[in-house]
């Protein structure tokens, strides 16, 4: 019967004599730190009423008095800790961090991890007085004492999220994990962890159980499912991005629906960055990349060159068979003379083996200055040293249309660089379009306003 009360007994009032710890066999080492600290308080408080009585302050008076002594007291000590750990302790870590040849010791002072856990070491002394200070007002020091602890919890939280971001810039310099989003993970265990730490907020505040908390959640799913939309998207996009390595950080792409024409500069959980050619910024839903189509650059940049495919339209009227005056005239030409002079040996021949009316230039096998150009075309690529010839090289003829005969080039250059790329590209249509007319053939183009006016004269 006396085990049995003396465990049913708790610490109340450290002034009274009456205090009683916990002395039971399965509670005394675990009771042993508290009834160290008990003891003290209540040296601590007898000390100050002794102190007092001595002065004649006696009763209520004395119990007032204690009280507003401890607080000032416990105050002044928490602010001597904060000073000596904010600037004594986090200099010299911030003299180490500087000095050391490691980065996440800086990224770590960069993002104030140290300077939060500064705020944590004042918030506990105080909680760790609260008791004693608060010994006659229970209810006083119920309160003070969760909301210390929530402030203790806001703190640890600040310090987790700061530890995450100085973990993702070590990451983000990492080169295999440049181009991954990384940003989108971070993010979403940032969510987690604040969700977490509301509902033990929560718990702390209003004294509830964690897990009844989550139980009760669960009628809300619906509810965050609404809410969170966005999000949840955002983080399957951003998931389904990285594992199928759709788009990277760097790449250049193309999302016509978005007005996107640029370089990825991040991926977050819920949107995508790209800074257009013009330095103007669009922001894109993630989700947009999986459900919507868009062109990723990232195969032609990687590739040995890069694509040109571009026509010549040529009027259809000046398409014809070349007579022996118009191959000696093309004939001159260094580049296709060897060519001219084989082709017209191996018609020359096939028409008299055939015995083929000649009267008629129709007749036989001909050569026309539309084969003879596209065949210049061809050799003029293949000799441009600009132009990758390990690459698809053609030149084509396409279907004719009322924009006349279609000459399409479809080769590679050896560069990516943009700017050198249509240079190339421009240094080879101003040699072929001012060549068209060295073959009798002429480039098709919308009659001007002077060109009607000719026409009216």
């Amino acid at each position: 019967m006396m085990m049995s009360t003396i465990q049913d007994q708790t610490l109340m009032d450290p002034a009274s004599s009456n205090t009683v710890i916990d002395t039971s066999a399965s509670g005394f080492a675990s009771n042993q730190a508290t009834a160290l600290d008990s003891l003290q308080s209540q040296a601590l408080v007898r000390w100050t009423n002794d102190a007092l009585g001595s002065v004649g302050v006696e009763g209520d008076s004395q119990m007032y008095l204690r009280t507003l002594l401890l607080l000032l007291g416990a105050t002044f000590i928490s602010f001597i800790l904060w000073w000596v750990t904010k600037k004594v302790l986090i200099e010299v870590i911030l003299r180490f961090a500087y000095k050391s040849k490691t980065k996440w010791d800086d990224y770590l002072v960069k993002n104030k991890v140290f300077s939060a856990i500064a705020h944590l070491v004042p918030v506990l002394f105080l909680d760790f007085m609260i008791l004693t200070v608060f010994s006659s007002f229970p209810l006083i020091a119920d309160f003070l004492l969760r909301a210390t602890d929530i402030v203790i919890i806001v703190i640890i939280l600040y310090v987790i999220l700061r530890t995450l971001n100085s973990a993702k810039d070590v990451l983000i310099e990492k080169p295999r994990l440049k181009d991954k989003p990384i940003e989108s993970y971070f993010q979403l265990g940032k969510i987690v962890i604040r969700g977490l730490f509301i509902i033990l907020i929560i718990s702390i505040a209003f004294k509830i159980e964690p897990l009844v908390i989550l139980t009760s959640m669960g009628a809300l799913t619906a509810i965050l499912i609404l809410v969170f939309k966005d999000t949840i998207l955002g983080f399957v996009g951003s998931i389904q991005l990285a594992a199928n390595d759709m788009v990277r950080i760097g790449d250049w792409i193309t999302m016509e629906k978005y007005g996107a024409d640029g370089d990825v500069i991040e991926i977050n959980l819920a949107t995508v960055k790209v800074q257009n050619f013009d330095k103007t910024i669009t922001t894109i839903p993630t989700y947009s990349f999986i459900s919507d189509s868009f062109k990723n650059w990232r195969g032609m940049l990687d590739s040995d060159g890069r694509r040109i495919v571009r026509s010549i339209h040529i009027k259809i009227h000046s398409i014809k068979f070349c007579t022996s005056e118009l191959l000696n005239k093309i004939g001159e030409i260094e580049l296709i003379r060897n060519y001219i002079d084989e082709k017209e040996k191996e018609i020359l021949d096939f028409n008299d083996n055939n015995q083929i009316n000649k009267t008629v230039l129709l007749n036989g096998r001909n050569q026309t200055n539309i084969g003879i150009f596209r065949y210049y075309i061809q050799e003029y690529l293949e000799k441009n040293p600009d132009i990758n010839g390990k690459m698809t090289l053609m030149v084509r003829q396409l279907d004719p249309s009322d924009k006349g005969v279609p000459i399409q080039l479809y080769t590679f250059t050896k560069t990516h660089d943009w700017v050198e790329y249509e240079l190339i590209m421009a240094d080879i249509f101003d040699h072929l379009l001012a060549a068209v007319p060295f073959f009798d053939l002429e480039v098709f183009e919308q009659p001007a306003g002077s060109d009607m006016r000719r026409l009216a004269q």
